[in-house]
């Protein structure tokens, strides 16, 4: 079964487990989203198109990632006025992962997941305050080899910020020459630590670590 959803003046084909971006949509990460402006359900039998929309129908969907697009320039000219306008625009995004169409009004069946409390281990003693952490309290692992030399700007990249940049700089990664080198093995290694669900390959980082080494 599939649906066609509008949400932020655009029209999305969708069907379960499918991964997009839309134009950014309010909620935390693991939140359900309902979307209910449904224009048509389908299957490969069938079609049901609304009148805009399906009445009682509506698209769960779970909040993957809330991060905003590529840069874009926006250049405006009025020609013999000297007019100049150059402005830059990163559209805000929320990666979603469709889990339910829904028909009759039905309400979805998964909610967000509540945090799992974590036990106390008993034979770990408690630390004093100001104690330092250890790497078993979720402290990053370096797995590659840091360049020496100054370390690149790795915020530029679309959807690295300041938090990300330090994370990618515990693991060893501190240059756009690195990014741009990862292999399949690489992306999937740093996927499974930052648990970044295919992020690295969704927004292509290693196309945008290359243009930045052809600016140096």
């Amino acid at each position: 079964m599939y649906a066609v959803i509008r949400t932020g003046g655009k029209q999305y084909r969708v069907a379960p487990n499918d991964i997009l971006n839309v134009e950014k949509v309010s909620g935390d990460v693991g939140d359900i989203i309902q979307f209910s402006e449904v224009l048509m359900i389908g299957d490969d039998a069938d079609a049901t198109i609304g009148s805009p929309v399906i009445d009682g129908a509506c698209v769960a969907a779970e909040v993957l990632e809330q991060g905003r697009d590529k840069k874009i320039i926006v250049f405006k000219k009025k020609r013999r006025h000297n007019y100049r306008r150059k402005a830059g625009h990163r559209q805000e995004l929320t990666t979603i992962q469709i889990t339910e169409i829904l028909t009759d009004n039905k309400a979805p069946s998964k909610t967000k997941a509540k945090p799992k409390a974590v036990e106390a281990k008993k034979d770990s003693p408690e630390k004093e305050p100001g104690q330092s952490k250890t790497p078993d309290d979720g402290q990053l692992k370096q797995i590659f080899e840091a360049p020496k030399g100054k370390s690149d700007d790795l915020k530029k990249i679309s959807g690295v910020g300041p938090k990300l940049e330090e994370k990618l700089n515990a693991l060893g990664v501190t240059t756009f020459q690195q990014v741009a080198n990862f292999t399949d093995e690489d992306v999937a290694r740093v996927d499974k630590v930052l648990n970044f669900k295919g992020r690295i390959t969704r927004e292509d980082w290693i196309s945008q670590a290359k243009e930045f080494l052809k600016d140096t």
